[in-house]
């Protein structure tokens, strides 16, 4: 199964990609202009990878986790993917991955940090399923 997972911010989308249960690759991130640009863009790169389902971050047992869940499903219909499309909290994936990059590169605002989040985010889905899968 390919999966693409989505790291959503307001200003940048991070991207990450996988089609092996133990490699996930950052992509380059969206940087959002409007949502319909943004949707566009990254239904271009769903297609462009041929993904099977999307793995959403979303910060999961929040008072905003209602709120967020609305916003990405109306993302995601604008994105008009036809696969499905799994929540994975995204609790501390943007200071982990701050973490991973410190000192390699200064802090620009270029979506790296949210890819690598994105890629964390990932991580994360595919380790619930092979845990999931092993009981």
């Amino acid at each position: 199964m390919k999966y693409i997972a989505i790291d959503l911010g307001l200003k940048r989308i991070g991207l990450a990609y996988s089609a092996h249960k133990d490699i996930v690759t950052p992509l380059k991130a969206v940087i959002r202009k409007n949502r319909n640009q943004a949707s566009t863009e990254v239904k271009k790169i769903i297609d462009e990878w041929e993904v099977d389902a999307v793995v959403v971050g979303v910060p999961l047992g929040g008072s905003s986790e209602d709120e967020m869940k609305r916003r990405i499903a109306h993302f995601m219909n604008l994105v008009d993917f036809k696969g499905e499309v799994f929540f994975q909290d995204e609790a501390g994936s943007s200071k982990e991955a701050e973490a991973l990059i410190k000192g390699e590169i200064k802090q620009i605002r270029d979506g790296r940090i949210d890819s690598i989040s994105a890629m964390i985010i990932l991580q994360r889905y595919l380790r619930k399923i092979k845990q999931s899968q092993k009981t």
